[in-house]
């Protein structure tokens, strides 16, 4: 399974405003969205700069990886 990596720039602004620690990390499947503080990535990847085309939550960058591959650390 295909796995999309990118960080939450909103979550990123967020705790700064608010002096907080969310994770900012988002892991993205078809299934599901996860969230970490730290990605591990054990396979082959790809970084994808797409500004006509970005995803859903409107990142333009992100790192494609096989879902399997990925350790989500807290």
């Amino acid at each position: 399974m295909k796995a999309k990596i990118h960080v939450n720039q909103h979550q990123v602004k967020s705790n700064a405003k608010n002096n907080e620690r969310f994770p900012v990390i988002t892991v993205k499947t078809y299934k599901s969205n996860e969230y970490a503080m730290s990605v591990k990535i054990n396979g082959p990847s790809v970084v994808v700069y797409s500004p006509d085309k970005p995803l859903s939550c409107g990142a333009k960058v992100w790192i494609e990886a096989t879902y399997e591959d990925v350790e989500l650390q807290e």
